[in-house]
């Protein structure tokens, strides 16, 4: 049977300082939503106040690259954009609790991501069948956190989104971060609000996972568990073919050489993402003239080193 795993459904950046973050991907050719921000009214009355995390996503027809931060509440005001959309939390009072232990143990997770380093901290795989992927971790002895579904309206429609999340160090983390697996999206719904950006990119196609050379084989073996499927050794760790999307495993003693000037800001840490562009060349002119520092991995592909891109290096392809 092939593989349910075909693709990466995104990757999610993790900031301290949105409005710098924003600033920073609309200058590297991102067009990028207002960000949203779950919100209430304190117990005490007045305005809506934000908390929790919020997003923005760099969408693209089949994927997305995921901006995010946690809400700091003694200091949000300087961290909130001027025009973020502020999103009321309504929920009958049955399922507000549940609903806020969710909210609360996802911003949790992300200050603690934080607390390692500012950077790519999640990894979400898509699935065509989120239900075989859940049974074939429960079987394998993968465990995960069960199959969550979030219903939002999007226009005069109603996306359904529902995903797991796999149990390593903490429920719902791994040692490298959030890792997880969500059904596909909808492809109506995701054309729909797929942008034209500017810098050309059209797709999410590759994310690298940093590891301590000790431990290659073992996180190797770990994701041929949660692939399905046996990368292939290209000298410096390996590489999951998913179709659609690759994901490579690099030892961290050879990272400079894929990625040269380049260092893990930890072990093990997803330090970079690539996107497919409809001209490189074109690409290329945008981010020299924005004055974007540029590198060039190993591979041919351009890269913005971590230094300017908030501890991720940002490849295009």
């Amino acid at each position: 049977m092939a593989p349910e795993i075909t693709r990466l459904h995104h990757v999610g950046h993790v900031v301290r300082d949105m409005p710098a973050a924003l600033k920073l991907y609309r200058r590297l050719g991102f067009a990028l939503p207002t960000p949203s921000y779950p919100a209430m009214v304190p117990q005490d009355g007045g305005t809506l106040e934000p908390f929790g995390a919020a997003n923005t996503h760099a969408d693209f027809p089949q994927d997305f690259v995921e901006l995010v931060t946690v809400v700091d509440v003694d200091g949000a005001g300087s961290r909130v954009p001027a025009d973020a959309r502020l999103v009321p939390l309504n929920a009958p009072p049955s399922v507000l609790p549940s609903l806020m232990e969710r909210i609360n143990a996802t911003s949790a997770n992300l200050s603690d991501c934080l607390d390692r380093y500012e950077g790519l901290h999640i990894l979400m795989l898509s699935s065509s069948d989120i239900e075989a992927t859940a049974a074939r971790f429960t079987n394998s002895g993968i465990k995960h956190g069960g199959v969550n579904t979030v219903r939002r309206p999007v226009g005069p429609r109603v996306e359904t989104v529902r995903y797991l999340e796999i149990d390593g160090v903490q429920p719902g983390v791994e040692a490298e971060g959030r890792i997880g697996v969500a059904a596909d999206l909808d492809p109506g719904i995701q054309s729909s609000r797929a942008a034209d950006h500017p810098n050309g990119a059209v797709g999410l196609v590759d994310a690298t996972l940093c590891i301590a050379d000790p431990e290659l084989d073992a996180v190797r073996t770990r994701y041929e568990a949660y692939l399905d499927r046996t990368p292939k050794a290209n000298g410096r760790g390996y590489v999951f073919d998913l179709g659609a999307a690759t994901l490579t495993l690099v030892q961290a003693s050879r990272l400079a050489e894929a990625l040269p000037g380049q260092q893990p800001p930890a072990l093990p840490a997803l330090v970079a993402y690539t996107v497919e562009v409809r001209d490189l060349a074109a690409t290329k002119d945008l981010l020299q003239t924005n004055k974007v520092p540029l590198g060039r991995a190993a591979s041919g592909e351009l890269f913005v080193p971590a230094t300017a891109a908030i501890g991720t290096v940002i490849a295009f392809r």
